[in-house]
């Protein structure tokens, strides 16, 4: 029977590894946001200052909190068999749940999720057991401890809302101290802004950081809990005047200093209490299989009381590789990047790109709009002197933007250290006073608040950087509900399967994960694909742009291509598998061609000053791009239509002669494909003598179907699938030729400078 038991503590450690890689991958935006948006150091030194806290973190941390062994369910009512259950529960669902929203690049809360998860799968087992013994419902608070769970939702709730306030209001006055001339105001304010940062943050690591740690003794963290107002005001005087002999006298740039003590503090907060979310459960697990073996009962009627009477440090060991697995995921995790990134995005004081992460809605929009309606109110009520000074206080110096220079900050170094110094005070105050805070949720929504009040949210990102928070905290409810559920069901499973379903939730947990990575890497190479256009250096004149469309326009007219003469095929065989999907590739086509054109502002930019033709040649060609992937999805829409409604099909000679058009703009394209891909614009105009016999092709349909329809009893239906294929297949035609045109001019234009130069 303990074979049983030893397999699953097997399980549970290969699912604690797997948990720290993932949970690492979702909490690194927490300690690395503020350090990476500002570059207030290099990449590789945040790295390892974030690594060093970590370590640290993780080797002095209590490695265990209450929350894991009774913070939510009463051992005392559980079997050994029942707390193994729920803790296999819980460390599947876990994983899971985290790599999932990792993948989608949402931050979210690894405290929220293991509470809730075990929540489930205690409820599970409580049920259960409640069902088995024919006791009433109104038993069940009996085996849940509700107040706690009630407490976290409270906790969660009151987090979001003062995080942003205050996280805006300190931001707003910091800005109004500093500017954005930051150095003049440094020479002035430096030492006592040092001073109250760095305060803060010392305090952090002393509250929160160490709170619980195993190197200091009881009566040293009795002395810290009752002299918090000394220690505070003595770090302020010591701190200031450092801070300003740093300023004046050695001319360190004191707000580099406060980002990376703040980034070491996180870390270190991350790794010291944060770490129970990854290992607890399972070191409960094998603390619990101790105490089974020591009984000597059977597992159904060993009751687990003893887990709320004991309270076990973990081994040193322990700590010592769950820090050097959360460390190695820090360095080689993409999934975390892409995690940061989404925080940055929201947060970036510039507009970034077109492209936003999220999507407006109805909620963003609205907030947005009552915002300017405020806005302009309190424009009416202040005297416009007043505005015009507040105003200028947030100006911005003017900097040429150049889209390829990616190194440039999202925010600035004000910003990140209000964001580290306030975080920290918020956490520190929440541990003091027994509160259930998140770093995450505190983390991100200061991040939140600061970016808005540095009006880095602005009228054309506004609505998209709204609608982002708003997705990003309802994804941490969404945790809180998946998470009880998914357990819950876990739970079930584990209990009606036992080690069969054990095996089986393993397997699945690994080719879920594959699958997960697999997919994540796609993305990733299809994200870089559409990027590398935007972050080429060498693009400065209109032949640069020539060359790097022509690699464009091969891409897009291969895509267009397939994509027509599937869609032909597919409406000639009623394959409306074959048309949706043609459907969604060619939305996927247009919506990386409209993020092009989103971008022209940043392209622009980059090329040089005598550039301005190739401004508009680039511009132009992604236009008659668009025009073509328009026409196609325009075909593929009304096709798939037709057929969904199941209208007649086409007649024979309506596909015969829709397939003949189609044979001929495959030649066309396969020449124009092999063209731009070899850059051999001088052949354009042999393509060109063809144009008029492809279009007069498609008046002769025209003309053909308009007879048809006065002689022969046709479907108006079809006459109008007919047509609009036929009009659209025009249009696309026109645009090809257009984008030909285009290029052959570019050509003639080159060889007449290139002449001029020789002569």
């Amino acid at each position: 029977m303990e074979q049983i038991f030893i397999v699953m503590l097997i399980a549970l450690a290969v699912l604690a590894i797997i948990d720290i890689t993932v949970g690492v991958s979702n909490d690194a935006v927490n300690f690395l946001n503020s350090a990476i948006g500002s570059k207030a150091v290099t990449f590789k030194t945040i790295m390892i200052v974030a690594s060093l806290g970590i370590l640290v973190g993780a080797l002095f941390s209590s490695g265990m909190m209450e929350i894991a062994r009774s913070g939510i369910f009463v051992p005392k009512m559980f079997s050994f068999n029942d707390v193994m259950i729920i803790f296999l529960a819980v460390m599947i669902t876990d994983v899971l749940l985290l790599d999932v929203f990792n993948s989608l690049g949402l931050p979210t809360s690894t405290t929220v999720s293991i509470v809730f998860e075990l929540l489930g799968a205690a409820v599970c087992l409580g049920v259960i057991k409640i069902v088995n013994s024919g006791d009433g419902w109104d038993t069940l608070p009996e085996y849940i401890n509700t107040a706690k769970a009630t407490e976290i939702v409270v906790g969660i709730l009151m987090s979001v809302i003062l995080s942003f306030t205050i996280g805006t209001i300190v931001q707003y006055f910091s800005r109004l101290v500093f500017t954005f001339d930051i150095d003049k105001k440094l020479k002035t304010y430096g030492g006592i802004f040092g001073g109250i940062a760095i305060t803060a943050i010392t305090f952090f690591i002393l509250i929160k950081g160490l709170k619980g740690a195993s190197f200091l003794t009881k009566e040293t963290s009795t002395w810290i809990n009752e002299n918090q107002m000394t220690i505070v005001l003595v770090s302020f005087v010591v701190w200031t005047f450092i801070s300003q002999l740093l300023v004046s006298v050695f001319k360190v740039h004191i707000l580099r200093v406060i980002i990376v003590i703040g980034t070491f503090a996180l870390a270190l907060a991350f790794a010291g209490n944060d770490l129970v979310n990854f290992i607890g459960v399972p070191i409960a697990a094998f603390q619990s299989f101790g105490f089974f073996q020591a009984s000597g009962q059977a597992p159904e009627s060993f009751m687990m009381g003893v887990l709320a009477e004991e309270s076990v440090v973990a081994p040193f060991y322990f700590l010592l590789i769950a820090g050097a697995i959360m460390v190695i995921t820090l360095w080689t995790s993409k999934k975390a990047k892409a995690v940061i990134e989404t925080e940055m995005n929201l947060a970036r004081q510039d507009t970034g790109t077109s492209e936003e992460k999220f999507d407006s809605n109805i909620l963003s929009r609205t907030i947005v709009r009552g915002t300017v309606l405020i806005g302009a109110a309190i424009d009416y009520v202040l005297p416009k002197s007043l505005q015009l000074k507040l105003d200028k206080r947030f100006e911005k110096p003017s900097v040429i933007v150049k889209r390829a220079a990616k190194d440039e900050p999202a925010f600035d170094m004000v910003r990140a250290s209000v964001n580290l110094m306030v975080a920290s005070i918020l956490i520190s105050i929440g541990t003091s006073m027994k509160l259930p805070l998140s770093t995450t949720y505190v983390t991100f929504m200061v991040a939140m608040g600061t970016s808005f009040a540095d009006r880095a949210w602005d009228r054309d990102s506004a609505v998209y950087r709204v609608a982002g928070v708003f997705n990003v905290i309802g994804g941490w409810f969404v945790t809180a509900i998946v998470a009880f559920i998914a357990a819950f069901i876990t739970a079930y499973i584990l209990r009606i399967g036992e080690i069969y379903a054990l095996v089986g939730m393993l397997i699945l947990v690994g080719i879920l994960l594959y699958r997960s990575n697999k997919i994540h890497q796609k993305k990733e190479k299809e994200k870089e694909l559409q990027n590398s256009q935007l972050n080429r250096v060498d693009i400065v004149n209109i032949q640069g742009v020539a060359s790097e469309s022509s690699t464009q326009i091969a891409n897009v007219l291969t895509r267009v291509n397939e994509l027509y003469t599937t869609v032909i095929d597919s409406i000639a065989l009623q394959d409306i598998t074959e048309l949706k999907k043609s459907k969604k590739k060619l939305k996927k086509l247009e919506k990386e061609v409209d993020n092009l054109r989103g971008n022209v502002y940043f392209f622009i930019k980059n090329l040089d000053d005598t550039s301005v033709g190739a401004s508009k040649f680039y511009v132009v060609t992604l236009g008659y791009l668009q025009e073509m992937i328009k026409a196609v999805s325009f075909i593929a829409q009304n096709s798939y239509t037709h057929v969904d409604n199941n209208h007649k099909k086409l007649k024979f000679n309506q596909i015969r002669d829709l397939k003949l058009i189609d044979q001929k703009l495959q030649v066309l394209f396969d020449k124009i494909i092999v063209l731009f891909t070899e850059e051999r614009f001088s052949e354009i105009e042999d393509i060109l003598n063809d144009k008029e016999e492809l279009i007069s092709s498609v008046d002769k349909l025209i003309q053909k179907q308009i007879i048809r329809i006065r002689t022969t009893e046709t479907s108006a239906k079809n006459s109008k699938l007919y047509f609009s294929i036929l009009f659209e297949s025009d249009d696309l035609i026109k645009a090809t030729i257009g984008l030909l045109e285009l290029f052959k001019n570019f050509d003639v234009d080159v060889k007449r400078k290139s002449f001029i130069r020789m002569s």
